[in-house]
């Protein structure tokens, strides 16, 4: 049986080529009536439309390229669940790329992006100057991660972050506090989460200490051996802010191990807010990333940047406190 081309459908819809094609690419104004019509007729031809025949009059696909560092871990994971969910609003497809760090898998799957003509990238790993392999015509977002080249910027409020966690310890009466970080070689907006949690506790006059873990246990999302060490130089410890909520789970489950009451004896806060918050025993105390709002202005950005709109180079959204379980305010 022959395939059905555009001309088919066309007839069949009682409509011209130009504007069976103006469905096809959401172009000009159309009615929902012919709209129908022509998806009514493609349905009844199982008309499939020659996607790479589209790209190339358009310049580009209905495609766009998402790098995450892995899948695995909660926050990327809630990042992809959103960025699929704005591209296939805006009749976009994603092509998710996992590249656990590594630069040359990067740079190759840069090169399949490329060459599948993709609308734009949006990158979401942690590996520095990735964005110089891409041509500088190309849509390039950035999400959490520092951009010396010309990529598009969207990161939360890490510094306000910091902040909220640290006062919100000082409030629940912790006096000695403190900060399990990322690896600050890698220059991240996410340092500055540390960087706010000194100076609140410097200006307020609380002890405190900051532990830095690596990049391997940021991947394998495997705390335990920091949270050991922690425990055995600051058996006193009464407030932790760890950076991400992964490692805060961690520590939960390393005091109920130990007969460490939570929020009685340590208080404990997050950062990022995924579903995994509501899962533990007690419930965690977190910061609100809007990892949503996040992946809405990213595509958006892409978009924009394609229909030549002036588009932000640098968006900073805000963040909030969570509070549940794992703190209690003085008062209470």
């Amino acid at each position: 049986m022959a395939m059905s081309t555009l001309k088919d459908v066309s007839e069949r819809a009682g409509v011209t080529v130009t504007t069976v094609s103006r469905v096809l690419n959401n172009r000009g104004y159309i009615s929902e009536k012919t709209r129908a019509k022509v998806y009514q007729s493609m349905k009844e031809l199982n008309y499939q439309p020659n996607e790479l025949a589209r790209s190339l009059t358009k310049k580009h696909s209905n495609m766009i390229g998402v790098i995450v560092p892995t899948i695995q871990h909660p926050f990327f994971s809630q990042l992809t669940f959103y960025l699929e969910q704005y591209c296939f609003k805006k009749n976009f497809k994603i092509l998710l790329c996992n590249s656990q760090a590594q630069v040359e898998k990067e740079k190759e799957y840069i090169d399949m992006l490329k060459s599948n003509q993709v609308a734009g990238i949006i990158i979401a790993s942690r590996t520095p100057d990735v964005e110089q392999y891409v041509e500088q015509d190309m849509p390039i977002v950035m999400i959490e991660r520092q951009s010396g080249g010309y990529g598009i910027n969207i990161c939360c409020d890490n510094e306000l972050g910091g902040e909220l966690a640290t006062r919100h310890l000082i409030a629940c009466g912790c006096k000695k506090l403190l900060h399990i970080s990322g690896e600050f070689s890698k220059g991240l907006p996410g340092d500055k989460r540390a960087v706010a949690f000194e100076r609140v506790c410097q200006e307020v006059g609380v002890p405190y200490q900051i532990f830095t873990t690596t990049e391997q246990e940021f991947y394998t999302r495997s705390y335990a051996e920091i949270i050991r060490e922690v425990f055995a130089q600051m058996p006193d410890v009464d407030g932790i802010f760890a950076s991400n909520d992964t490692m805060a789970a961690q520590i939960l489950q390393y005091c109920y191990d130990h007969g460490i009451d939570v929020p009685g004896q340590l208080q404990v806060v997050g950062f990022d807010d995924v579903e995994l918050c509501h899962l533990t025993t007690p419930q965690l105390t977190t910061i609100r990333q809007p990892i949503e709002r996040m992946a809405e202005a990213a595509v958006n950005s892409i978009l924009g940047r394609r229909g030549k709109k002036a588009v932000a180079m640098r968006t900073i959204l805000p963040v909030e406190l969570k509070m549940r379980g794992s703190t209690r305010l003085k008062s209470e």
